[in-house]
């Protein structure tokens, strides 16, 4: 019987194991909020807090995106706040383009879903060690922006920073 149970469990346990092993040791955040109705409002800012450890290091900062079929533009503009140490109400304005002129989708498409990662800093160094605060917020004409079901944050170590 005891046998039995180890046996049972060893395919749950190996599971978990696996999963635990799949992180990406370079990311500090990668995290993906699902957005209601896939109907994106300006107050519905998508918020993220990101901890740096190291100020020394340069990081790499993406906007993530996932879009359905039925997105009705070949772009995006999103507004980038950004508060923290050394940091007071930062804001930036991106657009980023999602399809070709002949309506092909540029991103990773599964389904009626794309999926986009679009760097918006190369190489960036936070001025100071602390919690960042950072805050998406669609600025097209829609409002609310219609099809968009996911919008996220990667920060990661640039290049080779192992430290």
């Amino acid at each position: 019987m005891r046998a039995y149970k180890i046996l049972c469990f060893l395919p749950v346990i190996l599971v978990a194991l696996s999963f635990a092993g799949c992180s990406d040791p370079s990311a500090i955040v990668d995290k993906n909020t699902g957005i209601e109705n896939h109907n994106w409002s300006y107050v519905n800012q998508v918020k993220y807090d990101v901890k740096i450890d190291n100020e020394k290091i340069p990081y790499n900062l993406y906007f993530n995106l996932r879009v359905t079929g039925d997105y009705k533009y070949s772009n995006i503009f999103i507004l980038m706040h950004e508060n923290g140490p050394g940091v007071k109400n930062d804001v930036n304005r991106y657009e980023f383009k999602l399809a070709n002129a002949d309506g092909e989708w540029l991103g990773v498409g599964s389904g009626n879903l794309y999926s986009y990662q679009m760097m918006f800093r190369a190489n960036y160094i936070f001025p100071a060690k602390g919690v960042y605060h950072f805050a998406i917020e669609q600025n097209m004409r829609d409002n609310p922006l219609h099809e968009v079901s996911d919008v996220g944050l990667r920060v990661e170590k640039a290049g080779n920073s192992n430290q």
